[in-house]
């Protein structure tokens, strides 16, 4: 793709400055750690690891390291290499943090207090996740001996709300003090039995059908999961059709489509498996970082990316800001450029030692001029991934909603939606007093996961009407669905505002679009996924659609992928420093016999032992 208005060549270079300033910094709190004898904390540990990287970077050894994309995949990248000591230059479009940001109300803030909080969807970081935790360890936050990580709350309870004055379901979320003493196939039954009946009220047979397809799913094998379960889609593999609505509404619409934005007819089973099976150790206290449901207790810039950037800009990472990456050229097998622009729209090209590409997939192939394509035939394949909306607004109340401690699932709801409110997760705020105009009292977080079927106040689809129409169309599903057994939980008169996404545009004309799309999981996607090293040897690719242990679009993906570029990097460039740990999901090791026992059936083309059709 070519760029009219080239201008030769910007080598990414450093003046050494700032991190000489840093070294000293960095050296003294080693020394003093080491002469103290004590046991670090992880943002100490932090500072002793970028000692190395300092000094080899002040000697002017540093390696030059063009990070495409400053997402949670770019930071990540970022982090780990200037640890190891190279000299890294981030380029974002618009703004640090991608989808995983907050973003402030533009007009209003009032009486010297600070915008509006809003994002592209509420932040959740479950118990499952390792490598994202593990980074925000080591992100120094003032009072926290743990960084940001100690920023993270876990919301008490959860719902799943119905339509048609059918009553809600409201449940505690479990979080054992101990897990089961072994994990057989009858504890395994039992605690699933156990798990299901406290969150959902379905017949009995039917639970009792559901907890033997994921015994299925726990004991399969590699290779069936692979094949077999990557090839059937999760509305089959649970035999939706058969069951009743409440089944199909919570079991397999509610976990594909308001989950993870993808049809439950066409959910690969392998991902959303692989998902459910994290979650239900999660749930029994095995291999887990935390609780299953953890949210952060202040908007996330002020939790998590604010401190980022200060502490990547510590290590002397550079940011560019507002430049957006228009081609990846290539010569002779080697990226040989990277063509840009910047904020007054003039391009030019960079170059660097090695180049990190940590930009939305549907973004980043875009940018893949073909020379490119050709030095590695798997980018093209990364053409079949697919793509689709899933897309936050919030509202503000005047009046906080009588609703739940925590997430609550629409589960009728045409558009899919699943929500949070917020402020009283944040207990280091009084929202009224640093928000806003001072009558706003908490911010309701929803995510649109359906933007494709008619809703039941104008019967379009959310892209079919205006800005203004979403938002209200919205918020009479939310009153449909938490206002229909007598109680007025959500009312008009207690709606302060709201505000959508600005990445959706377009929305009730022919041509809308979405800058921020989800990856999303059909069946036989997964092996169009790409590694974090390509044939090309100093061009690396880092995002959630890169294939990780975790197999889904999130920011533990996001992490975990650039963990994998970086040392995919530091293979290519003969580094002797320290590789990331990239912490696989777990594996219960009571459940490995039978998944061993399954292949021997599996390679004799015969059913998993527990499926019994």
């Amino acid at each position: 793709m070519g760029v009219a208005g080239y201008r030769g060549s910007i080598i990414v270079t450093r003046t050494g400055n700032s991190r000489r300033t840093f070294i000293a910094g960095a050296a003294a709190t080693a020394g003093a750690l080491s002469a103290a004898g004590g046991l670090a904390t992880p943002a100490e540990a932090a500072a002793e690891a970028a000692t190395e990287a300092a000094q080899a970077a002040a000697a002017g050894q540093a390696r030059r390291v063009a990070v495409l994309g400053g997402g949670v995949a770019g930071l990540t990248a970022a982090h780990e290499l200037a640890e190891r000591g190279y000299a890294v230059t981030v380029y974002e479009r618009r703004a640090l943090g991608g989808k995983a940001r907050s973003m402030d109300v533009p007009g209003s803030a009032r009486g010297g207090r600070r915008p509006l909080p809003a994002e592209h969807g509420f932040r959740f970081i479950p118990g499952i996740y390792h490598n994202l935790p593990d980074t925000m360890r080591r992100i120094p936050f003032p009072g926290n001996a743990n960084g940001v990580w100690d920023n993270l709350t876990a919301p008490r309870e959860m719902m799943f709300a119905r339509a048609g004055g059918r009553e809600d379901l409201r449940a505690p979320i479990p979080w054992p003090d101990s897990s089961p003493a072994t994990l057989t196939p009858d504890e395994l039954r039992r605690a699933l039995t156990g798990i299901l009946q406290s969150l959902v009220r379905l017949p009995a047979h039917e639970t009792a059908y559901f907890v033997d397809r994921v015994l299925v799913f726990l004991t399969s094998c590699d290779e069936r999961r692979n094949e077999q379960w990557e090839n059937t889609p999760w509305w089959e593999f649970t035999r939706a059709a058969q069951m009743s609505s409440e089944y199909q509404r919570i079991l397999a619409v509610g976990i594909t489509r308001n989950i993870v934005a993808t049809k439950a007819e066409e959910a690969s089973t392998r991902t959303v498996g692989t998902l459910g099976e994290a979650f239900v150790f999660n749930l029994l206290g095995r291999g887990a970082d935390g609780p299953p449901d953890r949210i952060l207790n202040l908007p996330t810039n002020e939790a998590w990316i604010g401190p980022w950037e200060t502490h990547l800009r510590s290590l002397g990472v550079e940011f560019n800001i507002g430049w957006t990456v228009r081609e990846v050229r290539c010569a002779d097998g080697r990226v040989s450029g990277v063509v840009v622009e910047d904020p007054a729209g003039a391009a030019s090209t960079v170059t660097a030692d090695h180049y990190v590409s940590a930009l939305p997939v549907e973004h980043a192939r875009r940018t893949w001029s073909p020379a490119l394509r050709a030095a590695d035939p798997m980018l093209g394949r990364c053409d079949k991934l697919e793509t689709d909306w899933m897309t936050g607004i919030q509202f503000y109340l005047t009046e906080r909603a009588p609703l739940v401690h925590g997430h609550l699932n629409c589960i009728d709801s045409p558009w899919s939606l699943t929500a949070i409110q917020q402020a009283e997760h944040w207990p280091a705020r009084d929202f009224p007093a640093d928000y806003g105009d001072g009558t706003a009292v908490d911010c309701l977080s929803v995510d649109i996961s359906e933007w494709d079927k008619p809703g039941i106040l104008y019967g379009k689809t959310a892209k079919q009407c205006t800005r203004e129409e979403v938002a209200r169309e919205v918020w009479a599903q939310l009153k449909a669905s938490l206002n229909d057994t007598g109680r007025t939980l959500l009312s008009d008169g207690k709606l302060h505002s709201w505000f959508l996404d600005p990445g959706v545009e377009g929305t009730g004309t022919p041509n809308p679009t979405n800058q921020d799309q989800l990856l999303i999981h059909p069946t036989g996607t997964f092996h169009n996924r790409p590694s974090a090293g390509t044939r090309i040897p100093n061009f690396f690719l880092s995002g959630d659609y890169v294939a990780v242990d975790i197999d889904l679009a999130t920011m533990e993906g996001a992490n975990a992928s650039a963990r994998a570029a970086v040392n995919s990097l530091l293979d290519r460039d003969g580094s002797t420093t320290a590789r990331c740990s990239v912490k696989p999901m777990y594996r219960a090791p009571e459940v490995e016999p039978l998944k061993r026992h399954d292949l021997w059936r599996y390679r004799l083309g015969l059913r998993n032992v527990f499926d019994l059709g």
